[in-house]
């Protein structure tokens, strides 16, 4: 399950952004290498920055945070159905609408580390229990071709996406 058997007809192009971003090129060890630096980081930020934006109308970190939890959840749940081949085809999803009902700011740094480190750690099991056949199925999510494996990476490739945000941009 490594980034080098993905070929580009598994997943859409608008996604080769956040592919571009996958760092280690084991699925389970980039999911879980991840989970560590992002935990660590936003650890070491105080409770006061989690309620930064560095601009009007852009996201606080808890809602960057919070962006970056439901998108796993629904990638997640794309492999899942993927890799069971469901034969639906998966709606998209308004990340701006999400983030308008998630009321991510009434929350806390430690509720929401907490919540990404246990929708991470799910996402690790899912995919550990995922077969090399059911890996390579492919499916359709938002009107494009989607494979498992490639939810994964882009999974990972997206969080990535948004550290280097939090990193340029909050901190």
């Amino acid at each position: 399950m490594t980034l080098k058997d993905l070929t580009k007809d598994e997943y859409f192009n608008y996604y080769q952004t956040y592919i571009a971003k996958v760092k280690e090129q084991d699925l389970i060890k980039g999911l879980v290498q991840n989970k560590m630096e992002t935990a660590s980081l936003l650890e070491s930020l105080s409770e006061e920055k989690f309620d930064y934006a560095y601009d009007i109308d852009k996201w606080t970190i808890k809602e960057l945070l919070l962006h970056i939890i439901d998108t796993e959840r629904i990638f997640a749940n794309r492999a899942l159905r993927i890799a069971r081949n469901d034969q639906v085809h998966l709606p998209g999803f308004d990340q701006d609408e999400f983030n308008n009902y998630a009321e991510a700011n009434s929350r806390t740094k430690t509720d929401l580390i907490e919540d990404f480190i246990a929708a991470r750690n799910n996402t690790i099991s899912l995919f550990k229990s995922f077969t090399e056949s059911m890996l390579t199925n492919i499916g359709i999510a938002s009107d494009h071709k989607l494979s498992t494996r490639a939810a994964g990476f882009i999974i990972i490739g997206h969080e990535n996406h948004h550290i280097e945000i939090l990193r340029e941009r909050y901190l």
